[in-house]
């Protein structure tokens, strides 16, 4: 990963997004990040709209406290009640 110091960034947003071997850019102001560029792979724009969005953040979160205080159904249990298949599990080639 790589910082840059904003007040030095002076080259296009180009340049930086398509250079070759491109890994994550983390921009900082006085040392402390503000921001980063990194290289979607397989997101589309709903995957990045929630990854962004602090409402959807604070659902997750509240979901997870929940879940901790008041426990979780495994999946099994829950596909038996649904009447759901068994998954399938692939055996590995050897």
């Amino acid at each position: 990963m790589k910082t840059l110091e904003l007040k030095k960034a002076v080259g296009p947003l180009r340049e930086y997004a398509s250079a070759r071997n491109f890994e994550p850019l983390v921009l900082t102001t006085d040392g402390k990040p503000v921001a980063a560029l990194v290289h979607l792979e397989n997101a589309d724009w709903e995957t990045i709209a929630l990854s962004t969005s602090s409402k959807f953040k604070a659902i997750i979160e509240r979901s997870r406290e929940r879940a901790t205080r008041e426990g979780t159904i495994p999946a099994a249990q829950v596909r038996r009640e649904f009447g759901i298949p068994a998954k399938v599990t692939r055996q590995r080639k050897k």
